[in-house]
């Protein structure tokens, strides 16, 4: 059965969406954009920042519905400009260090409000 997952410690979904949903073996995430869960944008940041930013907001997601970034079987990292893809994967790599997940990284048209980067994953979640 579906779950809606939700936590303070990231931005609030804001339109037709949760920020995850589980079925209690797989969590879902929507996609974290740098946004601070107090709604404060960082669309002008360095792509370091904003990486790091939406892998903390995806963190917390993650950690409300019962796994953590070792539980992380697939990552999308979506990206306005694909050139940014190496300064993205120096941040994202210090998340992910020992046995890191499945990952695409595909440079999209537009991100919401301006963003340099989203990122979104499934995972697995503890029992």
């Amino acid at each position: 059965m579906k779950e809606i997952v939700s936590t303070d410690d990231a931005p609030a979904a804001v339109g037709a969406y949760s920020q995850a949903t589980t079925d209690g073996d797989l969590l879902f995430t929507a996609g974290q954009i740098p946004l601070t869960p107090d709604d404060e944008l960082r669309a002008d940041a360095s792509i370091a920042e904003q990486t790091e930013l939406a892998l903390d907001n995806l963190t917390a997601v993650l950690e409300e519905g019962g796994a953590s970034t070792d539980d992380v079987l697939k990552v999308t990292v979506f990206l306005a400009d694909i050139d940014d893809f190496d300064e993205m994967n120096e941040t994202y790599a210090t998340y992910f260090d020992e046995e890191p997940p499945a990952r695409s990284a595909v440079q999209a048209g537009a991100l919401p409000k301006g963003v340099g980067v989203e990122i979104e994953a499934i995972a697995s979640v503890d029992d």
